[in-house]
């Protein structure tokens, strides 16, 4: 690579309205040095870079001209990484293969919080998937976490070292609220509450949201399509936070209530996607589909636990075929300026939702669903509803 440290500082100088003789002054040298360095006659004595690297507001790397290729090679690490990481779904399969990549990636660029970031991320999966989540309901009914077990997961103690330094030292306002939210997390599930609390109280409150705000940011057309994206985000959380406050207690379970709220939570899908395209949320409610079925056969009800599962199988054949169209958008009143974002979805090339759904079952695992499963799968129409669904996969990957 060709070195332009003189051409670099001369643009820098004339960018910020110096002369070389101003410049000269505040290095400490003659406009002569500063005048060859630009001529490229010589360079600056190495010492000095670090002092005009930040008279200049930038970094060393900046100065030399390394910034772009610095930042393709990260780029390219984190573009490998993503490609392989697709593979995980549901299975450990490159978990080691994408911890490698970014332990080699970190120590040629050491601190970058981009790799940092994905590093933790990459780390809290693995643990996820090699230890699991070991909870029990306690005496009064309601979840509690074997912390104990917990702290001897080895990968979400690096993910929370990780996660706790670039809290403090992300220049990125997004990867560092992403970074408390995943790590309180950890903090609870190694029974560190306080430390827990103390990060979640750092978040803004709901009605600050990002969501939120934007409504308020703009009008017209523009706000249509933020009031439309703010609908369907909150109303995804508050369904994942319905879905937490039902397993939470054990006591729910001793009626049909769980049935109940989870038909609500379809509901409000419905309500607003009220002409049957609900873009990426056909996901999310053939999740809830699942959990559904769940349900019903638990309540004895077994014809109404398999029309919950087909019903969940035409959502997730609806969210892969939208994964397939370019520039979707939802078209229901409330959303119809909201295009359909699928850039962090896994499902693409040959890995679609009906290929996963069936392992996916029932979804959210409490109270302890191994019975209904057992009895479930027995039943002749489980395998049909597995065919279905391989069939839909095959067909999406001939489209």
């Amino acid at each position: 690579m060709k070195l332009n440290l003189g051409t670099t500082i001369r643009e820098l100088r004339r960018k910020n309205d110096r002369t070389q003789e101003e410049l000269a002054a505040l290095l400490g040298v003659t406009a002569q040095a500063v005048s060859r360095w630009e001529s490229g006659g010589c360079y600056p004595d190495m010492e000095m870079i670090p002092a005009i690297a930040n008279l200049f507001g930038i970094s060393i790397d900046e100065l030399f001209g390394y910034q772009g290729e610095r930042e393709a090679k990260i780029e390219a690490i984190l573009a490998k990484v993503d490609t392989l990481d697709r593979q995980n779904i549901l299975e450990d399969v490159t978990n080691d293969d994408c911890i490698t990549l970014l332990r080699k990636g970190l120590a040629e660029f050491p601190g970058n919080e981009r790799l940092m970031h994905r590093m933790a991320q990459m780390l809290s999966d693995t643990g996820w998937m090699r230890h699991t989540e070991w909870l029990y309901y306690g005496e009064d009914g309601h979840i509690l976490h074997r912390f104990d077990h917990h702290k001897q997961n080895e990968y979400w103690l690096e993910a929370a070292a990780l996660w706790e330094s670039l809290i403090d030292t992300a220049k990125d306002d997004a990867i560092r609220y992403q970074a408390i939210s995943e790590l309180l997390i950890l903090y609870r599930n190694f029974g560190e509450y306080d430390k827990a609390l103390t990060l979640a109280d750092r978040l803004p409150p709901l009605e600050q949201c990002r969501e939120i705000a934007r409504t308020n940011a703009i009008d017209g057309v523009s706000q249509a399509r933020y009031l439309g994206e703010g609908l369907l985000a909150l109303a995804n959380q508050f369904a994942e936070l319905t879905m937490y406050a039902l397993v939470n207690d054990i006591h729910n379970y001793e009626t049909d209530l769980p049935i109940q709220k989870v038909r609500g939570l379809i509901a409000l899908f419905d309500y607003l996607c009220d002409d049957g395209n609900l873009g990426y949320y056909h996901k999310e409610v053939a999740y809830l589909y699942l959990y559904l079925a769940r349900l019903e056969w638990e309540f004895g009800d077994h014809d109404n636990a398999f029309a919950a599962l087909d019903c969940a199988a035409d959502h997730a054949q609806a969210f892969d075929r939208t994964v397939r169209t370019p520039d979707a958008m939802y078209t229901a009143l409330l959303v119809k300026h909201v295009p359909v974002n699928l850039h962090n979805t896994p499902h693409t090339g040959d890995i679609t939702l009906c290929s996963t759904l069936a392992a996916s079952f029932p979804m959210w695992c409490n109270p302890d669903y191994s019975k209904v499963e057992q009895e479930m799968k027995a039943d002749a129409r489980w395998e049909m509803w597995e065919q279905r669904l391989r069939d839909a996969a095959e067909f999406l990957q001939h489209m």
